[in-house]
């Protein structure tokens, strides 16, 4: 029997069961889409991991200041005042070949206004190697140096959605931006980028909405709650030939001594949290692995199941053919024919499946895919 003619004949038996064969592949359909859609959102949450970690820097090591109860803050005070730039002066003397110790600052905003909109941005205090240490691309302009810094210059650098809010369609170098009661001109704009991540309990914002000041000049022109914590946030760079995670055992020790043993901050190193991600991506993919072989050994029993039903449906036509000449192997060939044919659409129809739910979580649940 020639290959067209064995072809033909397995697909006119699907056709004459049409309900058996669409539901023989259904089990493949699923199997086949919950494998790439379950492979999707993972490869997009190992991606978003990867992307804020990068951000983050790898050779980096931060400090942060948490949050405390109100009831708690007077007491907590007493003993530390918080991050501070005592704090990143002990760093700088503890660190052998520490360099770069950048200090961040958050201003308590109640407006940000342009001659011609408005924002709800975020105003941050930095030093002139933020954008360096977690990896700020400028669209056009500048970012704050130190002659911005020295000087307690009035200048800011906007985050994409914050230049749109802002200024719309228009040119926003060199424009004016006033935050709170003070007059900023802009120096620079950022690169758009996607949303800010949370990675096993440790956020970072996105610099869309952000807008960036010298840090002295957050300093001398916004004042503080006496109660909060001095520094937001303070990056370490480790020097190469250092292993951040030593480092930030060493800093481990410094602060606790310096803050008298009050917990008032957090030690985030970005290095470790990479390893995690790598780690938790790779059971990820055992256990994928394992449902993708379980849910299409599923569909290969259905579809052989479907095969023997079918063979013993078929007796008196296969005696029939073999009678009037048909070899074993082209009554075989028939039947092979029929699976590949149910398999490969069932397949098909699962990667469509899984396609699709990849596309409704990304838009809906705002979580990124990556198909691979």
């Amino acid at each position: 029997m020639r290959l067209g003619d064995a072809s033909l004949v397995a697909l006119q038996n699907l056709g004459e069961h049409k309900l058996r064969s669409a539901l023989t592949m259904l089990g493949m359909m699923f199997g086949v889409g919950a494998v790439i859609a379950m492979l999707s959102i993972g490869a997009g949450a190992e991606r978003q991991a990867l992307e804020m970690i990068d951000r983050m820097g790898v050779r980096n090591v931060l400090l942060r200041s948490v949050d405390q109860k109100d009831d708690q803050l007077k007491e907590i005070r007493q003993k530390s005042m918080g991050l501070s730039r005592r704090d990143m002066r002990a760093i700088e003397e503890a660190v052998e070949g520490v360099e770069i110790v950048a200090p961040r600052l958050e201003v308590k905003t109640y407006k940000v206004l342009s001659h011609s909109g408005k924002s709800e941005a975020a105003v941050q205090g930095v030093s002139e190697h933020q954008n360096e240490l977690i990896n700020l691309e400028l669209e056009e302009g500048r970012f704050i140096d130190s002659l911005d810094e020295r000087d307690h210059a009035q200048v800011a650098v906007l985050g994409a959605s914050v230049r749109r809010d802002l200024f719309g369609a228009e040119p926003a170098i060199g424009r004016p931006v006033k935050v709170n009661d003070v007059w900023f001109e802009v120096v620079g704009v950022l690169a758009a980028e996607s949303g800010g991540a949370s990675f096993e309990g440790v956020s970072m914002a996105s610099s869309e909405n952000q807008i960036y000041i010298p840090f002295t000049t957050a300093l001398r022109k916004f004042d503080r709650d006496p109660l909060q914590s001095p520094l937001d946030e303070v990056i370490v760079e480790v020097p190469e030939g250092q292993a951040p995670a030593q480092v930030a055992e060493t800093l481990e020790a410094l602060l606790e001594r310096l803050h008298s043993g009050v917990r008032d901050y957090e030690i985030v190193v970005p290095e470790a949290l990479l390893k995690q991600s790598q780690e938790t991506q790779r059971l990820f993919n055992v256990v994928m692995g394992c449902i993708a072989g379980i849910a299409l050994l599923v569909g290969g029993i259905g579809i052989m199941n479907i095969m023997l039903a079918s063979v013993l449906e078929q007796t008196r036509e296969i005696g029939i053919r073999r009678a009037v000449g048909a070899r074993r192997r082209d009554i075989r060939f028939q039947f092979l024919i029929t699976a590949f044919a149910i398999s490969s659409l069932g397949g098909l129809c699962g990667i469509a499946l899984g396609l699709a739910i990849a596309k409704v979580v990304a838009i809906y649940a705002d979580w990124p895919t990556v198909v691979t």
